[in-house]
């Protein structure tokens, strides 16, 4: 699996510390789709040279996919069916090659059928929903779920939610008939949290007390969440272990929002929402009326933080303070409203470590590498 450069640009600031492939989207990231549909059990990414080293990287002869690509059975076939002087394309986006994702020199084949892939970071919980109910039905096909404590109340199928080992649900809520629920290993729900599908909930993830979720919703491995949550993607290691809103939104890893942390999803014109582009240097329409935040890996807002529609905020951010904060808030910042002024590189690699080390992880010097490289790449903004 390859990084399309022009998508990577697109997909900041997720991208600036993780490979494409690595991008959470339903229940697992991209690549542990194709892994799932390719029965095999380290699909190697290619990626820029300063994330490399956290990837497996096969020099045999393979076949190229586009990161960006979500496995579905018609895309799979017709990978497969490629010969060696082929690549396969939909329109402008190329899907996959033999050997390279160069296509010069090779016969061009043209994607027949449904396809889906991520460009902008909207699109993650945009097409959530269709990911998360593929991934739910590749998962749990011809397996059997974890019982439904008594205590608890479902409306909707059963046969929609799958629980595995391990999880513990008590006097809660869930509702099915939307959507599929999953709920994955040692994951908790807490008592009189309400949930509504399609939800999906990773391996010891928590609901604290009375949380209220709907769907489509994916929180990731070792979340923490509380309050109200709608159609949101956290990544994986991440808190929101308080009240307050947070809707439309996507959060990378090791992020944490304090207690009544808000975000808007809605304009007060009811018009469509413009968020800060990477790839453009400005602001572009979304073409959505709901979006709310984008928070990128080990950034941070204090308690009260009031975020609004379409916010941006990059890798290891301090955010705090009253009032609105800039809707683009640029890597390695320290401050809101008032003032940002720059999060020194070595304060901010205290804070990751401290924060890795309750999760038992080691803060390792390739992570530190990672964020030195964007601690430089993203000077630029923090000067304007």
């Amino acid at each position: 699996m390859f990084d399309d450069s022009r998508i990577r640009e697109q997909l900041l600031p997720f991208t600036y510390t993780r490979a494409i492939a690595d991008i959470r989207i339903g229940i697992t990231t991209i690549k542990e789709k194709w892994e799932q549909y390719l029965s095999i059990e380290n699909v190697s990414v290619s990626t820029l040279a300063y994330l490399q080293p956290k990837y497996k990287l096969s020099k045999d002869d393979s076949i190229f996919i586009n990161a960006c690509i979500l496995p579905n059975d018609a895309v799979l076939k017709q990978v497969i069916a490629l010969q060696a002087n082929e690549y396969l394309v939909h329109k402008d986006l190329f899907i996959a090659a033999w050997h390279s994702s160069n296509p010069s020199g090779k016969k061009k084949v043209d994607f027949v059928g449904e396809l889906t892939h991520i460009e902008r970071p909207w699109d993650i919980f945009k097409k959530n929903e269709d990911a998360l109910t593929s991934d739910f039905y590749t998962l749990c096909n011809n397996r059997t779920s974890q019982a439904l404590s008594a205590t608890n109340t479902l409306i909707g199928p059963a046969d929609r939610l799958f629980i595995e080992e391990g999880a513990s649900i008590e006097a809660s809520v869930l509702n099915t008939s939307n959507g599929v629920i999953y709920i994955g290993k040692d994951a908790e729900i807490m008592e009189g949290s309400l949930v509504r599908g399609p939800f999906a909930m990773c391996e010891h993830s928590a609901i604290k007390l009375g949380g209220k979720i709907y769907g489509a919703t994916t929180l990731g491995p070792h979340v923490k969440v509380g309050g109200e949550v709608n159609n949101s993607v956290i990544f994986g290691y991440s808190n929101k272990g308080h009240d307050g809103f947070l809707g439309n939104s996507v959060i990378g890893e090791w992020c944490n929002l304090g207690a009544d942390t808000n975000n808007s999803n809605l304009k007060n014109n009811y018009g469509e929402v413009k968020v800060w582009s990477y790839s453009e240097q400005k602001e572009i329409n979304t073409g959505l009326q709901f979006c709310g935040l984008f928070m990128g890996d080990h950034s941070k807002s204090g308690i009260n933080t009031m975020f609004n529609t379409g916010t941006v905020i990059g890798v290891s951010a301090n955010i705090f303070g009253a009032g609105f904060p800039p809707k683009h808030i640029p890597s390695f910042s320290w401050g809101g409203l008032e003032t940002l002024t720059e999060f020194q590189k070595e304060k901010a690699f205290e804070v990751a470590e401290r924060m890795m080390d309750r999760r038992g992880l080691v803060f390792t010097p390739l992570d530190k590498n990672i964020l030195t490289t964007v601690f430089e790449q993203t000077i630029l903004y923090r000067t304007n």
